[in-house]
């Protein structure tokens, strides 16, 4: 698919005939990846991430970029395997958790664009069996909406240990109804945020209850299916472990030790946190949103379906925690992004959206303590900026610092600085660290193999001097009197 921006993006094909700033021009994915604030953007966060997947000893990480209607970029990292070494990259599979929360909503609006629920409706008018204790007397009702916005008042879980191991005895269907009797709500309804697997669990339920079908296969028939998302499952795909889906690992223990996590079953909790998927999945999930958005009309939901999904309903009264309907919906700056992050035994995920820019990442890691959503953030603030440079005229000829590229270190101090060239200059990536943007220095060249440090208001300072090595390649960086060596 071919992405359209309305202004002039100049090639860098030597002699290419000057255009109109005003003149549209068709970019293809490839001139995108060509332009040289795209290729920068991308070569530090390259370097970034995989700065932490080695100095964290993540077991492996998988990342993607989406932009429009397509996957522009992606990556993997370390391993979905440390025995076997399988490396993890955008096919292999993880536990995304939480994340399955999103598909859950999109099956709730379905049923309520059919006119078979309201979202004012109560819970009970929906499930007769839905028999919680309610601890407050002057509570309003538990509403399908409340589900929604984690404002329920519910417990966070059905009453059972699943997230610890090793064995994560997730309940049956069966038990989960039982033990719920037995339950009390925490809050009064629309008093609080109050995250819960429980009451969406309960969502799960009210879609399986309205279609007539079992939640597996409405999911299935009515969103995978549609949008080719062959390789999402609803289910741990047990037979697939340590091939297709990464095997997940404990969080660091304190001798730096990880352990691989035993297989686990959501059963009765599937429809909170049961989904397996990978990055090309999940980015024509975020495709097809961005699709949907941009061309109104109906596609599994209506488009105004999903702007409402989108939009907050829930504000907590401490005014920080927001919430859409099933997505995560937080304003920073002046960006808005629609998420949901997941966390099962072994696997940390992030899916992250920027709608108006119409820009994803998907972050999934095969560790309890995986950063996905840092990552995921760091990467949208490199990227977003990259790409709406690339939209605008630029006929400044871009040299090639190619020669000074890679990763340097200066004993005994930890840690090394990965060097890639960004646009007109180079960027210094200091590795590691956890704010990408405040990792990097920008260098400018001065002359020779002389290049100076620029503040962020662009002002200079110390020159930063590159030894070429007989190879043709940078082999020392020195300065302040000191010096940095290549390490590759």
């Amino acid at each position: 698919m071919r992405v359209q921006i309305l202004c002039l993006l100049l090639t860098l094909i030597v002699g290419a005939p000057a255009m109109s700033a005003d003149e549209p021009v068709d970019l293809t994915r490839e001139d995108l990846l060509a332009h040289p604030e795209v290729m920068g953007a991308i070569a530090a966060i390259d370097a970034w991430v995989n700065g932490r997947q080695i100095y964290e000893k993540i077991p492996g990480i998988s990342v993607g970029i989406v932009y429009d209607q397509e996957l522009l970029w992606s990556s993997g990292y370390g391993y979905s395997n440390l025995e076997t070494k399988r490396p993890a990259d955008a096919n292999t599979l993880y536990s995304i958790c939480s994340i399955t929360k999103l598909f859950t909503a999109i099956g709730i609006m379905q049923l309520r664009d059919e006119s078979k629920l309201t979202l004012r409706d109560k819970v009970s008018d929906h499930l007769a069996w839905f028999d919680i204790s309610q601890a407050y007397e002057d509570s309003g009702p538990v509403t399908v909406e409340g589900l929604m916005t984690h404002s329920s008042g519910l417990p966070r879980e059905s009453d059972y240990p699943y997230w610890i191991g090793p064995d994560f005895p997730f309940p049956t269907r069966e038990e989960m109804i039982e033990r719920l009797g037995s339950q009390e709500t925490l809050y009064p309804s629309q008093r609080y945020f109050q995250y819960s697997n429980l009451g969406w669990t309960l969502a799960g339920e009210i879609v399986t209850e309205l279609s007539g079908q079992s939640y597996d296969s409405y999911i299935r028939e009515h969103i995978l299916d549609p949008l080719d998302l062959n390789d999402t499952r609803t289910f741990y795909p047990d037979n697939l472990r340590g091939e297709e889906l990464a095997i997940g690992y404990t969080g660091m223990h304190r001798d730096l030790r990880r352990d691989p996590v035993k297989s686990f079953f959501t059963r009765g909790i599937t429809a909170a946190a049961g989904f397996t998927s990978s990055v090309n999945d999940l980015a024509k999930f975020a495709s097809w949103q961005f699709r949907l958005l941009d061309s109104g009309g109906s596609e599994i939901l209506d488009a105004n379906t999903l702007r409402e999904m989108h939009r907050v309903h829930w504000v907590d009264p401490d005014w920080k925690t927001t919430w859409g309907l099933g997505f995560s919906v937080e304003r920073s700056d002046d960006t808005t992004f629609v998420s949901h992050g997941g966390g099962c035994p072994g696997y940390i995920t992030s899916f992250t959206m920027v709608p108006k820019q119409k820009i994803a990442a998907v972050v999934l890691t095969n560790a309890g303590d995986g950063p996905a959503d840092s990552i995921a953030v760091n990467i949208l603030g490199a990227i977003s900026s990259a790409l709406e440079k690339a939209g605008k005229p630029d006929e400044k000829e871009i040299p090639d610092f190619s020669m000074y590229e890679g990763n340097y270190e200066s004993r005994p101090w930890g840690g090394e600085v990965a060097v890639r060239q960004w646009g007109d200059h180079l960027a210094v990536i200091d590795i590691p660290g956890n704010d990408l943007e405040e990792a990097i220095v920008r260098l400018k060249h001065d002359s020779g193999n002389t290049f100076i440090r620029l503040t962020d208001e662009d002002d200079t300072r110390e020159p930063w001097v590159f030894e070429i090595g007989d190879d043709g390649k940078a082999s020392k960086i020195v300065r302040h009197s000191g010096f940095m060596s290549r390490i590759q």
